[in-house]
């Protein structure tokens, strides 16, 4: 199944009682914008307090730690997920906030049947999809079988320990201008992760912002990655959310997904480690 679904393609999945139709659009108003107007049966999950397990100090974990696997269970129980579900869940930031997070973390599950919308609300609107702002009970499950997280990720001292280490390649999806230290909208210290390449995650998609096509993004990250191995590549951004756009993107290409760091610039920057600026 492909990590990407175009709307069209959910047009016909209208009918399938399997589905599972998800909004992750994220922000102070997500919640008020997704009562006003969402996608007809999607359920809402808060990337804030259901797909991260805050901390008092983001120095430990970055902004958007996971939260313990058993609560994600939780979670996709009240949004009426079980293994055999469909799932298509969007956002309104092109995959990047906080669809492609809430697709890494079923992928790391264990769930196979989840995708991103491909262009996500607007595109899904449209293409004639109907839309609500009423909310839908989901149906009563049981919480989701769970046991451990199954995807590669790194913590703080393994991304220390690859970052002089030429055998690793650290890839920071940010913003270009975030990368070299010219500015920092969120975070305390601008700047990067010394040896990491920039490749922000809006160069996975097109001028109209749905995602480039398989073999485009294919014959991109193979280059990237130089014939490393999937655990040699790590994989971060602010806070472990727009990193995910990525992962996806290189799912979409066929490629086995790499580490990611959940931790971040978030963390990176809150431990006293050593900040890069200007270009790679």
């Amino acid at each position: 199944m492909d990590a990407i679904l175009n709307p069209s393609q959910l047009l016909l999945l209208q009918q399938t009682p399997a589905l599972v139709l998800v909004d992750a659009r994220s922000g102070p108003e997500a919640k008020e914008k997704y009562q006003a107007f969402h996608l007809q049966g999607a359920q809402f999950v808060d990337l804030e307090q259901q797909l991260s397990q805050k901390k008092a100090d983001a120095a430990d974990g970055g902004r958007h730690p996971l939260p313990n696997i058993r609560q994600f269970a939780a979670v996709l129980a009240n949004l009426g997920i079980v293994p055999a579900s469909r799932v298509v869940v969007y956002d309104d930031k092109n995959g990047a906030n906080a669809a492609a997070r809430f697709w890494w973390m079923l992928k790391a599950i264990g769930h196979e049947k989840v995708q991103v919308l491909n262009g996500g609300l607007a595109a899904a609107v449209a293409a004639g999809f109907p839309t609500s702002s009423q909310t839908e009970p989901p149906a009563l499950v049981a919480p989701y079988p769970v046991t451990t997280w199954q995807l590669p990720t790194v913590n703080l001292e393994e991304v220390e320990s690859a970052s002089p280490d030429s055998q690793y390649l650290i890839i920071d999806v940010r913003e270009a201008e975030r990368y070299r230290g010219e500015k920092e909208p969120i975070d305390l210290v601008a700047g990067h992760i010394p040896g990491a390449v920039n490749i922000p995650f809006s160069t996975n998609l097109d001028p109209d912002g749905f995602f480039l096509p398989a073999e485009e993004l294919k014959v991109k990250y193979l280059s990237a990655f130089e014939n490393r191995e999937p655990a040699q590549v790590l994989v971060h951004c602010g806070s472990g959310v727009t990193a995910c756009h990525t992962l996806l993107a290189v799912a979409q290409a066929g490629l086995e997904i790499p580490a990611l760091y959940v931790g971040s610039w978030s963390e990176w920057s809150r431990n006293n480690k050593t900040i890069a600026t200007g270009a790679s």
